[in-house]
């Protein structure tokens, strides 16, 4: 009888010890799961997956003024599994030639999300008969070298502030997107519909994070 009690009393410690490592080991699995999804923060990536200049000619007023029509398909990702991005400032992007800026558009306004793990594409389309821009002599003459070439150089810089689930820090963005671009007529205009320009996808750099960014 004694030794029926001593093996009772043994079953019931097992079970107990296998209880409590159980719920030991679930509680450290869920330690790391929240470590792992909003412990760890992934920047942003921002990609130029497409882009179409159509007119890109130096207009008479003003003297250093651009003519242009520009499309773009800018690619924003949220990297991270569980936090999501939200606007604190309205995420922009600035065109530039020769270090000159010529447009600014707004990809998304203050309060626009970016949902966790997923890629928002932003069509981008817009165009001048005059934009200003100081070129200068200078300028003008890197506009006359760059059009004999038969390809131009835009940069994009996109700019904004985001804030991510679960963080109180706001992170400030800013990435440059170098491109090269030759002038190719709209298929209506275009005398030889058989010419196509393919556009190889550009990965923007982003400017270093700030602390616990």
């Amino acid at each position: 009888m004694g030794r029926a009690r001593e093996c009772c009393s043994s079953v019931r410690e097992n079970i107990l010890c296998y209880c409590l490592l159980t719920v030991a080991l679930g509680v450290l699995t869920a330690v790391a799961v929240v470590i792992a999804a909003y412990g760890v923060l992934r920047q942003v990536t921002i990609t130029v997956d497409d882009a179409s200049l159509t007119r890109f000619d130096l207009a008479t007023t003003p003297p250093t003024g651009l003519a242009y029509n520009l499309s773009l398909v800018l690619a924003v990702r949220n990297p991270n599994w569980a936090m999501t991005m939200t606007n604190k400032e309205p995420l922009e992007a600035a065109y530039s030639f020769d270090g000159q800026q010529f447009e600014r558009v707004q990809l998304s306004d203050k309060g626009h999300r970016y949902d966790a793990a997923k890629t928002t594409l932003h069509r981008l389309v817009s165009g001048s008969d005059s934009s200003f821009v100081a070129l200068g002599n200078a300028g003008v003459a890197e506009y006359g070298k760059q059009k004999a070439n038969g390809t131009f150089e835009v940069q994009v810089k996109v700019t904004g502030k985001l804030k991510y689930t679960a963080r109180y820090t706001k992170c400030k963005i800013e990435a440059t997107c170098p491109l090269k671009l030759q002038v190719v007529a709209p298929p209506s205009a275009n005398p030889e519909p058989g010419v196509v320009v393919l556009f190889e996808k550009v990965k923007c750099k982003l400017a270093k994070a700030e602390k616990y960014c």
